[in-house]
Protein backbone atom coordinates (compact mmCIF):
# COMPACT_ATOMS: atom_id res chain seq x y z
CA UNK A 1 0.00 0.00 0.00
CA UNK A 2 1.45 3.36 -1.05
CA UNK A 3 0.58 6.50 0.87
CA UNK A 4 0.99 9.80 -0.87
CA UNK A 5 1.91 12.82 1.21
CA UNK A 6 0.35 15.94 -0.15
CA UNK A 7 1.95 18.69 1.92
CA UNK A 8 1.97 22.39 1.16
CA UNK A 9 5.50 23.69 1.64
CA UNK A 10 4.85 27.16 0.24
CA UNK A 11 4.87 28.64 3.75
CA UNK A 12 8.43 27.40 4.43
CA UNK A 13 11.08 30.08 3.96
CA UNK A 14 14.51 31.13 5.11
CA UNK A 15 14.08 33.80 7.78
CA UNK A 16 17.43 35.33 6.83
CA UNK A 17 16.25 36.26 3.34
CA UNK A 18 13.82 38.97 4.42
CA UNK A 19 16.14 40.16 7.18
CA UNK A 20 19.10 40.42 4.78
CA UNK A 21 17.01 42.20 2.14
CA UNK A 22 15.90 44.75 4.74
CA UNK A 23 19.46 45.23 6.04
CA UNK A 24 20.83 45.71 2.51
CA UNK A 25 18.16 48.33 1.82
CA UNK A 26 18.80 50.17 5.08
CA UNK A 27 22.62 50.18 4.71
CA UNK A 28 22.78 50.91 0.97
CA UNK A 29 23.09 54.69 1.42
CA UNK A 30 26.44 54.14 3.11
CA UNK A 31 27.74 52.73 -0.18
CA UNK A 32 26.97 55.34 -2.86
CA UNK A 33 28.74 53.35 -5.57
CA UNK A 34 26.30 50.48 -5.06
CA UNK A 35 23.18 52.11 -3.65
CA UNK A 36 21.47 52.91 -6.94
CA UNK A 37 22.30 49.70 -8.78
CA UNK A 38 19.69 46.97 -8.13
CA UNK A 39 21.93 44.30 -9.68
CA UNK A 40 24.78 45.07 -7.28
CA UNK A 41 22.42 45.21 -4.29
CA UNK A 42 21.12 41.77 -5.25
CA UNK A 43 24.77 40.59 -5.38
CA UNK A 44 25.30 42.02 -1.89
CA UNK A 45 22.26 40.09 -0.63
CA UNK A 46 23.53 36.86 -2.20
CA UNK A 47 27.01 37.22 -0.69
CA UNK A 48 25.52 37.97 2.74
CA UNK A 49 23.08 35.05 2.60
CA UNK A 50 25.86 32.66 1.60
CA UNK A 51 27.75 33.63 4.76
CA UNK A 52 24.81 32.80 7.02
CA UNK A 53 23.37 29.51 8.13
CA UNK A 54 19.80 29.22 6.85
CA UNK A 55 17.01 29.61 9.41
CA UNK A 56 13.92 27.95 7.99
CA UNK A 57 10.59 29.00 9.42
CA UNK A 58 6.93 28.89 8.49
CA UNK A 59 5.83 31.91 10.51
CA UNK A 60 7.81 34.83 11.94
CA UNK A 61 6.66 33.83 15.42
CA UNK A 62 8.52 30.52 14.96
CA UNK A 63 11.81 32.39 14.87
CA UNK A 64 11.02 34.39 17.98
CA UNK A 65 9.57 31.44 19.90
CA UNK A 66 12.28 28.86 19.30
CA UNK A 67 15.35 31.02 19.92
CA UNK A 68 16.54 32.41 23.21
CA UNK A 69 17.15 36.13 23.58
CA UNK A 70 20.89 35.49 23.32
CA UNK A 71 20.49 33.42 20.16
CA UNK A 72 18.37 36.15 18.57
CA UNK A 73 21.01 38.75 19.47
CA UNK A 74 23.80 36.56 18.08
CA UNK A 75 21.79 35.96 14.91
CA UNK A 76 21.24 39.70 14.43
CA UNK A 77 24.96 40.43 14.88
CA UNK A 78 25.93 37.68 12.45
CA UNK A 79 23.46 39.01 9.93
CA UNK A 80 24.78 42.57 10.18
CA UNK A 81 28.38 41.33 9.97
CA UNK A 82 27.50 39.32 6.85
CA UNK A 83 25.84 42.35 5.22
CA UNK A 84 28.80 44.61 6.00
CA UNK A 85 31.21 42.02 4.62
CA UNK A 86 29.05 41.62 1.50
CA UNK A 87 28.97 45.34 0.80
CA UNK A 88 32.75 45.51 1.09
CA UNK A 89 33.22 42.44 -1.07
CA UNK A 90 30.93 43.63 -3.87
CA UNK A 91 32.36 47.14 -3.70
CA UNK A 92 35.92 45.82 -4.03
CA UNK A 93 35.00 43.47 -6.91
CA UNK A 94 33.20 46.29 -8.70
CA UNK A 95 36.24 48.56 -8.34
CA UNK A 96 38.55 45.82 -9.65
CA UNK A 97 36.33 45.30 -12.71
CA UNK A 98 36.27 49.04 -13.38
CA UNK A 99 40.09 49.16 -13.43
CA UNK A 100 40.19 46.53 -16.10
Amino acid sequence: MTTTLSADFTSVRNHNERAVFEAVQSHADRYPGLAHNPELLADVACVALNRLAPRYIRHEVDFVFYLSERERGDSERQLLDAVEYAFGFVQARTAMRARG
